[in-house]
C-alpha cells in the first residue's frame, strides 16, 4: 500500500510539472466552475424565489420537475465534459511534445461539441437512473447500486480523452474506454487514490488550522477578522479544488497517452508509470 501511494505521489508530482509548464491549463477548471455555478443559479433561483420547488416535485407537476432536473443534468454535464475535453486535449498536446494554448484546448472541445453533448445525455440518463434506484434501495440494494456506479465511473474513465483525440461517437468512446482499461487496469484507481489522498490531506490540514483561528476570532468578537479568515479559507479551498481538477485532467491524459502509445510523455518516468499499473483485469 505504501509503495502504491508513493508511486501515486510521483504521478501527482509529474502532473504538477505539466501544469507548471502550462499554467494556463487551470483556466479550463475555472471555466467549468463558473459555468456550473451560473447554470445552477439560473435553474434554481427562479424556483426558489417563486416558491415553486415544493410544488414542482409533487402532485401532477412531478413529471415536469423530473424533466427540469434531467435538463439541468444535461447542461451541467455538457459544461463539465466540454471543459475536461479542452483540458485533456491541451495536456495531450504537451505530453506529445507540443506547446498548447488555451485556444488549442477550446478548439478541440468545440470540434467535439456534438459528441460531448451526446455523452452528456448518456451520463445524465445514467445519473438519473442511479439516483432513483439509490433512493428506493436500502441496505444491500443500495450497496449494490453504489458498486454499479463505481463500475460505471471506472469504465468511462478514459471517455473524455477518447472524445478529445479520436473523434468517435459517445457510445463508441465508452467501448473504447473499456478496451483501454483492459490494458491499463489499476493505474487510474491508484492514481486517483494518490490525488484524492494528497489533496484530501491538504484540505484536512488547512481546515484543522483554520477552525481554531476562526474560533479565536469569534471569541474576540472581531467581525472583520472572522470574515477575513472565512474568506481566506474559501479562497484556499477553491484554489486547492482547481489545482486538483487540473492535475486530474492531466493525469487522465497521461493514462490515455500511455494506454495508446506505451509512453506517457517526457514529464512522466516510464518505469514509474508502468509500476503504477496493476496486473488485475476485472473486465
Amino acid at each position: 500500500m505504501l509503495t502504491r501511494f508513493q508511486n501515486s505521489w510521483e504521478l501527482v508530482k509529474a502532473s504538477a510539472r505539466v501544469l507548471w509548464a502550462d499554467k494556463e491549463l487551470i483556466i479550463f477548471p475555472i471555466f467549468s466552475g463558473i459555468g456550473v455555478l451560473v447554470v445552477s443559479l439560473s435553474f434554481f433561483l427562479p424556483f426558489l424565489f417563486t416558491n415553486m420547488i415544493d410544488t414542482i416535485f409533487t402532485g401532477g407537476t412531478q413529471l415536469f420537475g423530473l424533466i427540469v432536473l434531467f435538463v439541468f443534468y444535461i447542461v451541467q454535464y455538457t459544461i463539465i465534459f466540454f471543459a475536461n475535453t479542452a483540458l485533456v486535449g491541451a495536456a495531450i498536446i504537451r505530453l506529445r511534445g507540443g506547446d498548447p494554448t488555451v485556444g488549442d484546448g477550446f478548439r478541440i472541445a468545440f470540434s467535439r461539441f456534438a459528441v460531448i453533448l451526446g455523452y452528456a445525455l448518456i451520463a445524465a440518463t445514467v445519473g438519473m437512473i442511479m439516483n432513483a434506484l439509490s433512493r428506493r434501495s436500502k441496505g444491500i440494494g443500495r450497496m449494490l447500486i453504489s458498486l454499479i456506479g463505481f463500475a460505471w465511473n471506472v469504465a468511462t474513465y478514459l471517455v473524455v480523452p477518447v472524445l478529445a483525440m479520436e473523434g468517435v461517437g459517445p457510445i463508441e468512446a465508452i467501448k473504447r474506454s473499456v478496451k483501454l482499461l483492459k490494458q491499463t487496469w489499476g493505474e487510474q484507481i491508484i492514481g486517483n487514490f494518490g490525488l484524492g489522498a494528497v489533496f484530501g490531506l491538504a484540505t484536512f490540514g488547512i481546515i484543522i488550522v483554520m477552525i481554531p483561528l476562526i474560533a479565536l476570532a469569534i471569541n474576540f468578537q472581531s467581525f472583520l477578522l472572522i470574515a477575513g479568515l472565512i474568506l481566506l479559507l474559501i479562497i484556499t479551498l477553491t484554489i486547492i479544488g482547481l489545482v486538483q481538477s487540473t492535475l486530474e485532467g492531466i493525469y487522465r491524459a497521461a493514462v490515455y497517452q500511455y494506454a495508446t502509445t506505451g509512453q506517457a510523455g517526457a514529464f512522466f518516468d516510464e518505469a514509474m508509470v508502468r509500476n503504477a499499473f496493476s496486473a488485475q483485469k476485472p473486465f
